[in-house]
């Protein structure tokens, strides 16, 4: 029903050269072709064979040492024949230039498929990193059809502070998003203990508030240890935590640490719950406690959607904000009255209108989770 691997990377953007890397020898294969039919049609006066040289150096930055060389011997080769041939002789000069070129051109390409094998590794990396933190979610994991989707702003980075997770615990299902402050590695660091956290108390803990406490304790201990090895900063993380009870199918139990509220839509329309009253998780020795649960109706086929304010704070090249509750109230409307709004349609829509809006192009990490008792 989910895929989720298609939903966590599907809307990246990647580079071009990562895209049709193994394509690559058509741009020095079409230059080739090029300069010789210059040289052919042009008049006899103009002399375009010299342009051969740069043949193998483009092949050097695009392909790799196999199909470099391939193009230098071709050059190297071809020169003699096309000097002269529909314009004047270039002389010894240029032909050693050509020699020089294709020559430089291997090594350079072995150069740069090494940096790329070594981007590779990382690029592995951090998707291991991404699976850990963001673990697949099999379909109708807990008894509930949820979707998501992550949408990184540093797509080579492919994770950062947003996180999530869906639980089948023996409570009910429970699902977790939140936003880690601050980026880079501290961040992922404080979202994957989260996480983990989250993902132990969940299962054990009956009671939501004591899954809070945990996370609560758990932000405090790796602030601790991050000051321990330097950091200069502590971090804290806005989360929504929502339980799904199976004594009591008509609400939801949510915890709200400081978060945007969570938008509820079903056939009766969309509507927003209350944002968090409470701190932040990491800063409840400052506020004297946790955000209370609160108990909140949900009709048979709502779809409960939590995003994180990568989505909400999404600018145009205008600078007007993504209006999300707009879209939202868009997607409602445009729904047969007798059909469900499914998580999957949620997220899809959601996402596509934030890329739309954006141009694909985000400053900070959008986190997006929806989630439907069936």
């Amino acid at each position: 029903m989910v895929r989720w691997r298609r939903r966590l990377v599907g809307a990246e953007r990647l580079p071009v050269l990562v895209r049709y890397g193994h394509r690559s020898w058509w741009v020095p294969a079409a230059l080739c072709v090029v300069i010789v039919g210059a040289d052919a049609a042009t008049p006899h006066s103009f002399a375009a064979a010299s342009w051969l040289v740069l043949v193998p150096a483009v092949a050097g930055g695009l392909c790799g040492p196999v199909a470099t060389s391939v193009f230098a011997v071709v050059v190297i080769g071809a020169y003699p024949l096309l000097d002269g041939r529909w314009g004047p002789s270039q002389g010894l000069g240029v032909f050693f230039l050509v020699v020089a070129g294709s020559a430089l051109a291997v090594p350079l390409s072995v150069l740069r498929a090494r940096a790329a094998r070594y981007v590779e590794r990382l690029r592995g990396a951090a998707e291991t990193t991404r699976q850990v933190v963001l673990r697949p979610v099999p379909a109708g994991w807990g008894g509930v059809d949820s979707a998501a989707r992550y949408l990184a702003a540093d797509v080579e980075a492919r994770v950062g502070g947003d996180f999530y997770d869906v639980l089948a615990t023996p409570y009910g299902a429970r699902v977790i998003l939140g936003d880690v402050q601050g980026k880079g590695l501290p961040a992922v660091s404080v979202a994957a203990a989260l996480v983990g956290s989250f993902r132990e108390a969940a299962f054990h803990e009956e009671d939501l508030m004591t899954v809070a406490s945990w996370l609560e304790e758990r932000l405090h201990r790796q602030n601790t240890l991050s000051t321990r090895l330097g950091a200069t900063e502590e971090r804290f993380a806005t989360a929504v935590v929502i339980g799904f009870p199976h004594d009591v199918p008509g609400e939801i139990a949510v915890v709200n640490f400081g978060h945007d509220g969570p938008h509820v839509m079903g056939r009766g329309g969309v509507r927003q719950l209350p944002a968090g009253q409470g701190s932040p998780i990491g800063l409840g020795h400052l506020t004297g406690g946790l955000p209370p649960v609160q108990r909140v109706p949900l009709g048979p086929d709502d779809t409960v959607l939590i995003v994180s304010d990568g989505v909400t704070e999404a600018r145009d090249r205008a600078g007007t904000f993504f209006p999300l509750r707009a879209r939202l109230d868009e997607l409602a409307g445009r729904s047969d009255e007798s059909a469900a709004i499914t998580p999957e349609r949620v997220v899809d829509d959601i996402t596509t209108a934030v890329m739309r809006h954006t141009g694909g192009r985000r400053s900070d990490d959008c986190a997006l989770l929806a989630v439907r008792r069936p």
